[in-house]
């Protein structure tokens, strides 16, 4: 596998509440995209949070994984473990009150993507020159979508586009998604953040990967190319090249 990712904090907000997570052991690939979101500083604990406890959790059970079912068990159960944590730190600290975070990860196992997703970043697969959108939106605007009320074009500007259905530690009960996708030679895993899809279209985030060989360089570039579209979100990035 070939990995490449960058978080830039955009042009319009103060600090950066996204995060990621890349292992730097390929026995250990497990990868993480979180989009925070509270006043002041919450967002970005509430996002660090869920990267540290799930990292931590992940890597002292991993030994114990035997096939794609056990992966996806652990996945469901450390993002319970990391909502229950963060929902309990923003009762006990007023400054943290409602603070909480999008997350999609992923875990490679046996030549399966084993997917855990709560809000509205996003995981992509392209295959044989198509972007597929593996995860779904849990947002007000793809509720809206789903019964046609406005079109793909209308929910990029439209004034609710920022409100997500679902996060992790808003609530003690949490609702998640977990996918078990097969992947061939040559695909490309890409997780995101909504500052890189609100400010592209799915096509040029396609473009760049399939024109760009280095993975790194094309992450850089779609960063900035959303800057360039106006940076009004922090912008997250990370993709992944099965070779």
């Amino acid at each position: 596998m070939v990995i490449g990712a960058i978080s830039d904090v955009g042009r319009v907000r103060e600090n950066n509440q996204d995060a990621y997570y890349v292992s730097g052991d390929l026995s250990f690939p497990l990868y993480m995209v979180a989009d925070g979101m509270g006043g002041h500083n919450a967002g970005e604990v509430a996002s660090g949070m869920a990267m540290n406890i799930i990292e931590k959790r992940f890597l002292e059970s991993k030994d114990e994984l035997k096939d794609e079912n056990m992966v996806i068990k652990l996945i469901k159960k450390l993002i319970e473990e990391a909502n229950t944590k963060i929902y309990l730190k923003s009762l006990e600290n007023e400054k943290y009150k409602g603070m909480g975070t999008t997350i999609t990860l992923s875990y490679i196992f046996n030549e399966k993507i084993c997917i855990g997703h709560v809000g509205d970043s996003r995981a992509y697969l392209i295959r044989d020159r198509e972007m597929l959108q593996i995860t779904e939106d849990h947002s007000f605007v793809n509720e809206l979508l789903k019964t046609g009320s406005i079109t793909k074009e209308e929910a990029k500007t439209h004034p609710k586009r920022n409100m997500i259905t679902r996060a992790v530690g808003t609530s003690s009960i949490i609702e998640m998604d977990l996918i078990i996708k097969e992947y061939t030679k040559d695909d490309i895993l890409i997780l995101c953040s909504d500052g890189l899809f609100n400010m592209l279209k799915e096509f040029e985030i396609k473009d760049v990967f399939i024109e760009e060989k280095d993975i790194q360089k094309a992450c850089d570039t779609l960063a900035t190319m959303a800057n360039n579209r106006g940076g009004l979100d922090n912008i997250t990035v990370l993709a992944i090249k099965f070779n």
